[in-house]
């Protein structure tokens, strides 16, 4: 069934003009699109073309400017971005508990989940340090564990497999593969084609924040590197 759907969505962003006026610049245009329960859904496009803005508005971090969202009631979300929302005065366990509790865990659930976060995390003692001594690594992999094994309907991951060292790039990219396979619903917004078409079972091509396609995964893919092939010929033309 259709987990999340959205209609006819524009994002419109204000752009400041001289002293006084702004003008508005379209991020996205008319967008229509559902999200199918247990897929994953990939989103590509260049640089700057409204890949991250669709993924925000989809997990309701950014509100349309027009059009609906509809969200199949109780589903949970959670983005895996770099440590959005941390705040820096709490110790990582702290920060942790109110990550769950925000992607829906009850208190109970998400002190549940403590153990394996820090274990998963590889934080070891700075787990009980403030989140401002933290370096961006260290952000980026507690940020990660904590989406990551909280249970949420929605997994949102925006180009977050180049996290943390290559170690733990590795672990990061396998449980994320082993969540993919599972029952997980997935959008996964990314740059690497090829990691796209090993994981997506669709895949959304945005381009000057037009829908330009929505299909099957290597039937996009292919427009898209025909798109860049045409890009790279008029450049060097």
């Amino acid at each position: 069934g259709v987990v999340l759907s959205l209609r006819s969505v524009d994002l419109d962003f204000h752009r400041r003009k001289g002293l006084l006026g702004s003008a508005p610049v379209s991020i996205l245009s008319r967008i229509d699109l559902d999200l199918h329960k247990g897929e994953t859904l990939g989103v590509i496009g260049l640089n700057g073309c409204g890949k991250s803005s669709l993924m925000r508005v989809l997990a309701g971090i950014l509100a349309p400017t027009r059009g609906t969202i509809s969200l199949h009631s109780g589903t949970t979300r959670a983005v895996l971005a770099l440590g959005l929302g941390f705040r820096p005065e709490l110790t990582g366990r702290d920060n942790a508990l109110l990550s769950a509790m925000l992607q829906g865990c009850s208190r109970e659930q998400a002190e549940g989940y403590l153990e394996a976060i820090l274990q998963f995390s590889e934080l070891k003692e700075s787990f009980e340090q403030p989140v401002s001594t933290y370096s961006s690594g260290m952000r980026s992999r507690l940020g990660f564990s904590t989406a990551l094994i909280s249970q949420v309907d929605i997994l949102f991951i925006d180009e977050v497999l180049a996290v943390g060292d290559a170690s733990f790039r590795q672990k990061a990219s396998a449980a994320i593969k082993e969540k993919i396979r599972g029952e997980q619903t997935v959008v996964l917004v990314s740059h690497n084609l090829q990691e796209v078409e090993e994981l997506c079972d669709r895949v959304a091509l945005i381009d000057a924040g037009n829908l330009m396609a929505l299909g099957p995964t290597l039937e996009v893919t292919d427009q898209y590197r025909t798109l860049l092939h045409d890009l790279a010929r008029a450049r060097s033309g």
